[in-house]
């Protein structure tokens, strides 16, 4: 098959590579443009000061298209936290809280790696839960053997070519690329030159992005996920699943605390889902008794819009809303597994947080529920059947998400009197993973919260339970609380006087 003409040319190429970039005496783009730090390891972005090109629509036909800023020189450092011991190298850059992580659409992406380690890089960042729809095929030998290989064949909606040439050889590779790629395919270059010059010229020349090494599986799928984002899509916020490793263990009640303290310490909007549908407590613990809730949602999940999900959650305050269960054996919850995790999709557009009160009882879509959300959070207690149950979750979520953080771990009623419990230290050690919270057993508090329909702040808010639910919530929004306003001095007289 002939190469396709120049009139489906994606990089749209107005001039020869070979006559204005031909090497005359060394590297021509070392003085083309400001030089860039070569320090790879920096956490900086190279490309901080420099904002991209942008071409006029005419020179370029890809120039209606978002782009995305090139990588950093080195994954985001997760924030300190009392967690880990997970593995320094499988702990991906964690995104600002109240962002929630998109997914990549049903595509298929073609990577040609220059170096095995980039191939390496790639089948990792392919098996992670943001790929899942995509068909993701690895290819050794770089741009050269993307252009032998689309000689005779079509080309996918994304190719990912990685180079280790100078600048003038990459962009004529570039060139004859750009003569076998159908209309309409997105190519992402992976190169070894750290240079703003190059990295303007390949966007003006329509390539979709520019990574330099070194890179995160995250950072190649976030990557690929701003080439495809919508921007008329409703906002994704961020999901925290809580469940407890066994039953008992107070994990409604970490998970109703965790939404109050993220809507009133934190001052950001939460949704707090209710998923246990015959024993859900999160309207009791709330005080509220709707009369719709979680049952009419995925009993209805296609018609589930923004006007009738308003409808069907509670306002409990101005930041908290709550999706209730029906708590009710009148009838038998037969519902498609499709229909929750449509349901909880469609939660997340409407606020920063949605906090998931999972049942205890396994199930297909409790195992996606657990997978696809942003953060996971694991309440124990102190016992060898959590300590198992615990471990086995730690290691599901390990294998099937690689580049996220690792889970919350949450010790609960720790220090009941006359019971015999596994050390803290001896616990975490045993996952691998230390908890971030442990909580004290105060059956007083907790108890005096629980009937009367409150929250653990609401009862005693100088407990040590209390200060330790407000510090999960800072963990897991990674912000500190706004700061309180003071009154002065002379508003106080005044309001006393009244």
């Amino acid at each position: 098959m002939t190469p396709r003409t120049a009139d489906h040319d994606p990089f749209d190429l107005g001039f020869e590579a070979d006559d204005e970039f031909a090497p005359v005496s060394g590297d021509p783009w070392r003085d083309q443009g400001p030089r860039l730090r070569q320090d790879a390891g920096a956490a900086d972005d190279p490309f901080a000061d420099f904002p991209p090109a942008r071409p006029s629509v005419d020179d370029d036909p890809f120039a209606e298209l978002s782009r995305s800023p090139v990588q950093a020189a080195s994954p985001v450092s997760q924030p300190a936290a009392p967690t880990a011991p997970y593995p320094a190298a499988e702990i991906a850059a964690i995104p600002e809280g109240g962002a929630g992580e998109a997914s990549v659409p049903r595509i298929a992406i073609h990577v040609f790696c220059a170096r095995p380690e980039t191939a390496e890089l790639v089948e990792r960042a392919a098996g992670d839960r943001r790929m899942s729809r995509a068909a993701t095929l690895v290819h050794s030998g770089g741009v050269q053997a993307a252009i032998d290989h689309y000689q005779n064949q079509p080309t996918p909606s994304l190719v990912i070519v990685e180079s280790l040439d100078p600048a003038p050889q990459l962009l004529s590779q570039l060139e004859r690329l750009a003569e076998v790629c159908d209309p309409g395919t997105k190519v992402v270059t992976i190169g070894s030159a750290n240079d703003i010059a190059l990295y303007r010229e390949l966007m003006r020349r329509g390539v979709s992005d520019y990574l330099v090494p070194p890179l995160s599986p995250l950072q190649i799928i976030r990557a690929i996920t701003s080439l495809y984002a919508d921007p008329a899509a409703p906002f994704t916020g961020r999901q925290i699943a809580v469940v407890g490793a066994k039953g008992g263990v107070g994990a409604s009640t970490v998970a109703h605390n965790l939404a109050w303290a993220l809507a009133e310490r934190i001052q950001a909007g939460v949704v707090l889902a209710d998923f246990d549908l015959p024993f859900g407590t999160a309207g009791l613990n709330f005080n509220q008794d709707p009369l719709q809730g979680m049952a009419d949602a995925l009993g209805q999940p296609d018609r589930l819009d923004p006007v009738l999900m308003d409808r069907m959650m509670v306002r409990v305050t101005d930041r908290l809303s709550l999706f209730a269960a029906p708590a009710t054996l009148d009838q038998d919850f037969d519902i498609h597994p499709d229909a929750f995790e449509e349901v909880a999709q469609k939660i997340r557009a409407a606020a920063p947080f949605v906090v998931l009160d999972l049942p205890h009882a396994w199930s297909a879509w409790k195992r996606k529920m657990l997978i696809a959300s942003d953060d996971l959070v694991i309440v124990a207690t102190p016992d060898l059947a959590s300590l198992r149950n615990a471990k086995n979750m730690i290691d599901l979520v390990r294998q099937a998400r690689p580049n996220d953080a690792p889970p919350r771990l949450v010790l609960n009623q720790v220090g009941v009197p006359g019971r015999p419990e596994i050390p803290v230290k001896d616990f975490g050690d045993a996952l691998g993973l230390g908890p971030c919270l442990s909580l004290p057993f105060e059956p007083k508090a907790f108890g005096q919260a629980a009937n009367h329909g409150q929250m653990i702040t609401e009862v005693a808010p100088k407990s040590k339970a209390a200060e330790g639910l407000a510090q999960l919530a800072q963990l897991i929004a990674r912000r500190d609380p706004p700061p309180v306003q003071k009154s002065s001095l002379l508003g106080s007289l005044f309001t006393k006087k009244k």
